[in-house]
């Protein structure tokens, strides 16, 4: 590594060294504690070699002072010189000598935080009274803003010719990406300023977007299933290629990190390699998945009959019960595809427990309790499938009843997969309960399962009769 000369960089955004800040996050098959750990490896390793200062902040912060980035960046580069003599400032990494060329870096962990900017057609004063009504830390203590965890500035985009309320969402769960926005746009109007709409810094988590198109949904009153749709959506509405392409492929981040995992899915697979790895000599894929991918199918076969109701003059009266009835059908359809895979993988962690030793009464123990804990692992999959088929019963049986009659057969068939994938899911848990020992437990869910039988065998006679029965 070399130093690189901090002293140009110069610009409206605060800073405090040439590499100002370095964030680990997780995003995927990592934990916080994990982030903390990484934080500190590089801090350490950073200070070592460069002989800097370095500072952790937030889940990595070893003193409450900071935790808070802009606490630790108050003053930026130019307040470091005095800065670094106050003990109360001693970085927690390196020696506490300013480095011109360098400055400070600051590393921690933390949770996704997304850099949002909202357009406006105003002076860079006007967008900066706006993002201190809106940021938590507003005007002072005596003067909080509107918005917990989220931080926020006024400036002048001089290459875009507008000002924008930049803001830093430190928990969008906390305050979603949608409600910055409006409250930017409420405020603006009361200022009679005009939103051109807004801008995303890097990347953004699905679920950001996602709860930013139920937010909208709701609001219109709109029907929308698809998830490409919903992100479609929440790009006019925010207005995010009001400045440049906004590609969702290349935005968000759960398509940008791929599993690695995902190739080998068997849901990835073509129809035809399904079926033959279910008829090879191999004990997965095996009935779990088979059922697992039958009631998918029923459920996906239920929306289908919703959406060729939903839409038509013939059947304009019924759009209300269809846009309520597809929607679970759809959103069942993808959960339990899911479980193809994840019946296929429910056992690792019981044949994981079979391989443990065994040569003491100890290790006997452990791998015994470490035994029964995977064979429940195991019967909570197909329990899963019993009890989300469960719930499809009402909304078939209304279906079959109301839907468009030219899909008589599709309901039919939707019936008895749901019906098959239940018979599967009981039949794959009973042969797992018997070896089970803990008796409540077995109790329990072969109670609820046998009633989720019986149920599927009712409502699957219900609804072919009310078929037989419908002539229009």
């Amino acid at each position: 590594m070399f130093l690189k000369d901090c002293l140009p960089l110069l610009g409206e955004h605060p800073r405090m060294g040439a590499l100002d800040v370095c964030p680990f996050i997780p995003v995927r098959n990592v934990t916080m504690e994990e982030c903390v750990q990484c934080a500190n490896l590089f801090g350490k390793h950073l200070a070592g070699e460069l002989h800097v200062p370095v500072y952790l902040y937030g889940k990595a912060a070893l003193k409450e002072s900071r935790i808070s980035l802009p606490a630790i960046r108050a003053g930026e580069y130019e307040a470091l010189p005095e800065k670094l003599k106050k003990p109360e400032w001693a970085p927690d990494f390196g020696s506490a000598t300013f480095v011109p060329r360098w400055g400070a870096t600051v590393t921690g962990a933390r949770t996704f935080l997304i850099a949002y900017n909202i357009n406006l057609l105003c002076t860079k004063e006007l967008a900066h009274r706006i993002a201190l009504n809106i940021r938590e830390q507003g005007r002072g203590k005596d003067q909080p803003g509107r918005l917990k965890q989220v931080q926020g500035m006024g400036w002048y985009l001089d290459e875009e010719n507008i000002a924008q309320v930049s803001a830093n969402l430190l928990d969008f769960e906390t305050t979603p990406l949608h409600t910055v926005y409006e409250e930017v746009c409420k405020d603006a109007q009361d200022l009679n300023l005009p939103v051109v709409g807004s801008q995303l810094v890097g990347l953004v988590p699905k679920k950001a977007m996602l709860d930013a198109a139920e937010y909208y949904i709701n609001k219109e009153n709109l029907f929308i299933l698809e998830e490409e749709h919903k992100i479609r959506l929440v790009i006019n509405r925010l207005g995010l290629d009001s400045l440049s392409p906004f590609n969702p492929k290349e935005r968000i981040i759960e398509d940008m990190v791929q599993d690695g995992k995902e190739s080998g899915c068997l849901i990835s697979l073509p129809l035809h390699t399904f079926v033959q790895k279910v008829g090879a000599r191999s004990a997965a894929p095996g009935g779990g998945s088979v059922a697992a991918a039958m009631s998918s199918l029923g459920a996906a076969l239920g929306c289908m009959v919703g959406l060729m109701t939903y839409g038509k003059r013939q059947f304009e009266d019924l759009d209300p019960v269809m846009r309520r009835l597809i929607p679970p059908f759809h959103q069942a359809m993808k959960e339990l595809l899911v479980l193809v895979d994840t019946d296929s993988l429910a056992f690792s962690s019981y044949m994981a427990a079979m391989k443990l030793p065994k040569n003491t009464p100890e290790e006997k123990e452990r791998r015994t309790a470490a035994m029964q804990l995977g064979l429940k692992s195991a019967v909570g999959v197909p329990f899963s499938l019993a009890e989300k088929v469960h719930s499809l019963w009402p909304l078939l049986k209304e279906m079959a009843q109301q839907g468009n009659i030219a899909c008589k057969s599709d309901i039919q068939v939707a019936a008895k997969a749901l019906e098959a994938g239940v018979f599967g899911a009981y039949f794959n848990v009973v042969t797992n309960l018997k070896d089970i020992t803990d008796e409540g437990f077995k109790q329990e869910v072969q109670g609820k399962l046998s009633h989720f039988l019986e149920e599927a065998k009712k409502s699957t006679a219900f609804v072919l009769h009310q078929l037989e029965k419908r002539t229009m």
